[in-house]
């Protein structure tokens, strides 16, 4: 490649950076100048200040956050056509509106992904710029049409700079891939937004990164309607989403609400997993059947008539009023808290008909305008409201759930078809921490209980008015501001409630239960217990999915093997599968081994093609001592080379090692999440699902299989972690199908 090449594509990318600062300056102006602005002291002028403030604090953030890498590629074009085509984590134009860079997401960079020899769809050739902070250090050329071959092009053919990226040491992080998106994966991303997908590939095939991408796109793609709903990005732990974390604010999107499965019901963040069986039990539909009957439980008739008080009259309620009050509540097919208003109505409306009746009978007159006084006196009386709160006590899911697992004998009285041994798996004191199993049970929970109605009609009302209000204004401060076409009114008068009231659509998104978003993703979804699933559809009545994972790796207790059987409850058969078939990630002989290990125990693996042969062959030591043995590996594998190291153990095994790693190596080692800032990251097979590290050392693979009955996919996951090298080492005989060399 002549020289002259690689400098006018650095003169080019300097331009495009220039842009990029000119921007980002003219940005940080626009956000100061509506600070300073005096839209005089109402409460309707801040909050319209604030929301356009919010509008250039967004585009700040997303101009500084594609800086790493902003171009990755050129096009260059059939003639007729613009001669070249730069491709870019984001679209810049110049002043006069000429485009200088091309969005990665918009229909006319779809040839740099997909185009082929034999399909060029169009395109002549395809560059790779490759990057070092702003500066393009190297060019790989692809070239479709034979007449641009000549003595002075040194083309590249083939996946050159993808299998540059793949060797790149790993940083802890997971980046993005926009420059490396092959044709299968890039059809994934593109495909229409209706319904749900599922996405189907072995380990190291990209669905991570290809579901990443996607959310970007979609969000990219279908800006008005995703926007204000948002999107949701599901992961299967703290790790996971921490290592994901910084991709799509990477790729230009900072909007998107990024939670584990434990995190899905606000307010609640659970760490803790229980053990297999009792996550079964706990993930299985039948709880949802248990909860609604404890919740009708709590609704209790009295045996008896109850003798009661009121202001010096005593009188006898009999079980019927209360009965009766109750069918009115129920009748409404309201959840529990908020049905328990049309209750305590109807029965205040009877005590008082009562009350009324028994003071007639002793002789006082009563009119039909005293029945208000009558309510009120009821309504304060203390043994009315014991009465009352007896029958029909408002709850919260956490006391309900509480109360199920430490009250035995209320258990067993609601699941007379349970073995004792079963109902011994949900019993525990009321003081332990909620489990991972328990987040989808309180979301069960609240979603029967709801939340008591303390907005009056005319609070309702009033509200109503002043969204009217705000939209009416939002259209005004559009025209006055010159901001027409940047964003739209509705858009804008919910940036006042956001602003004035809770935060950005993603921080609203986080807090409220029953938010529903436009879209949602789901990582490692075949980990996903039915109750589970049953959150996720609640959060998307529309049932807009892309679900990516693989059926053979599915380890937990309550997972599933089968698509079908795990949506069909949910989505019925409204559902499209795509597969992903190359392993970008693993080298060939670690993924030989893994799948070797995994058939022998009965796992049906999902078969995928490794694209590059590894450097070193999977390393496998038996020894008297876990430990010693574990620290040795790891500095065996830090003297081969630098990058990322995970040591992956049982969870019981993690604190010996933790001890050994950390006298041996110090603070280069952390444990569970915080480890991936570490060079070597000690995490439990849980913890490492979905991840990639240089390097991985499987501490005691027998005992992962052993540890529950889908231990062998456990560990499947484990030994498929790694983009360089392998070690297994173990106590006792590893288990059948792994075979390696030992360490010289």
């Amino acid at each position: 490649m002549p020289s002259s090449e690689l400098s006018n594509e650095r003169d080019y990318v300097h331009g495009l950076y220039a842009r990029l600062d000119a921007l980002r300056i003219e940005a940080e102006q626009q956000l100061e100048a509506v600070r300073r602005a005096n839209l005089g002291g109402t409460h309707q002028n801040r909050s319209e200040r604030d929301a356009f403030a919010r509008i250039y604090e967004d585009r700040i953030a997303q101009l500084r956050q594609v800086d790493e890498r902003l171009a990755f590629g050129r096009l260059t074009l059939a003639e007729g056509e613009n001669e070249h085509l730069y491709i870019g984590r984001i679209g810049l134009r110049d002043d006069d509106q000429h485009p200088l860079l091309l969005d990665w997401r918009v229909p006319q960079a779809r040839a740099f992904y997909q185009a082929t020899a034999a399909t060029p769809l169009g395109a002549r050739a395809r560059r790779h710029l490759q990057s070092q902070g702003r500066d393009v250090v190297r060019i790989d050329d692809e070239i479709f049409d034979p007449e641009l071959l000549d003595a002075d092009v040194d083309s590249l053919q083939g996946e050159a700079a993808l299998l540059a990226t793949l060797t790149a040491r790993r940083t802890g992080r997971m980046t993005d891939i926009v420059a490396t998106i092959q044709a299968e994966q890039d059809a994934i991303i593109r495909s229409e937004l209706v319904g749900t997908l599922v996405v189907q590939g072995g380990p190291g095939t990209g669905k991570t990164a290809v579901a990443l991408h996607r959310a970007a796109y979609l969000l990219y793609s279908h800006r008005e309607r995703l926007a204000a709903s948002g999107v949701l990005i599901v992961g299967p732990s703290r790790s996971f989403l921490q290592y994901i974390e910084q991709v799509l604010p990477s790729l230009g999107e900072t909007g998107v609400v990024l939670a584990s499965v434990g995190q899905l019901y606000p307010g609640v963040e659970a760490l803790v997993e229980d053990a297999p069986a009792t996550a079964a039990v706990k993930g299985g539909l039948e709880m949802a059947s248990l909860l609604q009957k404890a919740v009708r439980s709590r609704q209790i008739v009295p045996a008896e008539p109850q003798l009661i008080e009121v202001n010096g009259e005593r009188m006898l309620v009999q079980p019927s009023l209360i009965h009766s009050a109750m069918q009115r509540a129920w009748d409404t097919r309201k959840p529990h808290n908020v049905a328990r208003t049309t209750f305590n109505k109807a029965a205040l409306t009877a005590l008082a008909r009562q009350l009324a009746e028994q003071l007639r009978d002793h002789g006082n007159t009563i009119e039909e305008s005293d029945q208000a006084w009558l309510r009120e006196d009821l309504r304060t009386s203390y043994d009315v409201k014991v009465l009352l709160n007896t029958a029909w006590l408002p709850l919260t899911p956490q006391k309900l759930l509480q109360d199920l697992y430490a009250r035995p004998q209320w258990l067993a009285s609601l699941t007379p078809g349970w073995s004792p041994e079963k109902r011994a798996l949900l019993l525990r004191s009321r003081d332990e921490p909620f489990t991972v199993s328990d987040v989808a049970l309180l979301d069960e929970a609240a979603e029967l209980l709801g939340e008591a109605d303390t907005v009056s009609d005319a609070q309702k009302a009033e509200q109503k008015r002043q969204r009217k209000r705000d939209i009416e204004n939002a259209e005004a401060a559009i025209r006055n501001m010159d901001v027409e076409g940047l964003v739209d009114a509705r858009t804008l008068a919910e940036g006042f409630e956001a602003v004035l009231d809770r935060g950005t659509t993603a921080e609203i998104a986080a807090a409220d239960r029953e938010w529903t978003y436009g879209h949602i993703v789901v990582d490692e979804a075949q980990e996903l217990s039915p109750m589970q699933w049953r959150v996720l559809t609640r959060r998307n009545p529309l049932k807009s999915f892309t679900i990516v994972g693989d059926v053979a790796q599915a380890s937990a207790a309550a997972g599933t093997s089968s698509w079908g059987d795990a949506l069909r409850p949910h989505v019925g058969d409204n559902w499209r599968l795509e597969e992903l078939t190359v392993n970008y990630r693993t080298p060939a002989q670690i993924s030989a081994v893994a799948e070797a290990m995994a058939l022998a125990h009965g796992v049906a693996i999902t078969r995928s093609r490794a694209v590059r042969e590894g450097e070193w062959p999977v390393f496998v030591e038996r020894a008297p001592r876990l430990a010693p043995a574990v620290v040795n590996a790891v500095r065996a594998d830090r003297a081969l080379g630098d990058g990322t190291l995970a040591v992956i153990a049982p969870p019981m095994r993690i604190p010996e090692l933790e001890a050994a790693l950390g006298e041996a190596f110090g603070d280069d080692v952390g444990v569970g999440p915080r480890g991936l800032n570490r060079a070597v990251a000690l995490l439990s097979p849980q913890e490492a699902k979905g991840l990639e590290f240089d390097a991985v050392v499987v501490a005691e693979p027998q005992e992962v299989i052993d540890e529950h009955s889908r231990g062998a996919a456990a560990l499947y996951v484990a030994m498929t972690r790694p983009t360089q090298r392998l070690h297994v080492v173990s106590t006792s005989p590893v288990p059948e199908g792994i075979v390696g060399e030992s360490h010289e």
